[in-house]
């Protein structure tokens, strides 16, 4: 590895249900280019990470709470999908609030799968362009986003993937959007 993100702050929001290789395929590759992750999630403890939406996996400890952080704590955030994990977190005020505060500050967001849902509740695809597992596609045309069906779409300082098969190219642009 390079070093590329040496020094830089990432966030990854997830709670449980995660989709576990969401997690940790893009996380590992954060890591291994020098960057230092923190777990933030809605509550303390251990998440639930699994293999779909019915095998539990590993757990995984939070380090921050989402209402204990701000955008100026990180250079760039992570949120990894599965289904339970984007339904529970799309609901939470405090995620929804740090998600938008995110994106409207311009720095760097990788979201996969089911994650843009988190994208919609906060407010913040309309007119934009990306993609996700498909069953979030009209919620996603609904929300005013231009859905396309590709591996990665980049749209400003949005870096968005459909779904585990995507891992190695969405882990790339993340690692490249976070460099910047």
């Amino acid at each position: 590895m390079t070093d590329r993100l040496n020094g830089k702050r990432i966030a990854i929001l997830a709670t449980d249900g995660v989709e576990q290789v969401e997690l940790t395929g893009p996380r590992d590759a954060v890591l291994g280019e020098g960057a230092v992750v923190s777990l933030v999630s809605i509550s303390t403890g251990e998440i639930q990470g699994m293999n779909g939406d019915i095998e539990p996996a590993d757990t995984f400890a939070v380090d921050r709470r989402a209402a204990e952080v701000s955008v100026d704590d990180y250079d760039g955030l992570l949120m990894p999908g599965g289904t339970v994990n984007a339904d529970k977190l799309r609901i939470d005020d405090d995620v929804r609030l740090f998600v938008q505060a995110f994106v409207s500050s311009g720095k760097p967001v990788g979201a996969i799968c089911h994650a843009p849902w988190t994208l919609i509740d906060a407010g913040v695809v309309q007119g934009r362009t990306l993609t996700s597992f498909p069953s979030v596609w009209t919620d996603l045309r609904n929300a005013g986003a231009t859905v396309v069906d590709e591996e990665v779409s980049v749209d400003g300082n949005l870096v968005t993937s459909r779904d585990p098969d995507d891992l190695p190219a969405f882990s790339a642009a993340v690692v490249d959007a976070f460099a910047r």
